[in-house]
């Protein structure tokens, strides 16, 4: 006789995207939206935790977005924004 099949993994593995939203968030916040690049490294870190993985990703995002937004606020008040300039 065979051994019987492994159980099937559980559903909440296969909802494990902190690596997406890390990813994701990084990439946004870099180039064009860091409340999105928050929003998204939030959802990596909820994730990270939930699954036991580590948060390095979520917090980049994070930091990324924060950056970009301080960075576009810098330009607009010193005038140097490339949008709206015209």
């Amino acid at each position: 006789m065979s051994a019987p099949y492994p159980p099937p993994p559980s559903s909440a593995a296969g909802k494990d995207r902190t690596m997406l939203w890390g990813v994701l968030g990084i990439v946004v916040g870099l180039l064009c939206c860091g409340i999105l690049g928050i929003v998204f490294g939030y959802l990596s870190i909820r994730d990270a935790r939930r699954h036991g993985q580590s948060p390095v990703l979520g917090w980049l995002a994070i930091a990324f977005g924060v950056i970009n937004i301080i960075g576009s606020a810098v330009l607009r008040a010193t005038g140097n924004y490339p949008i709206g300039n015209a």
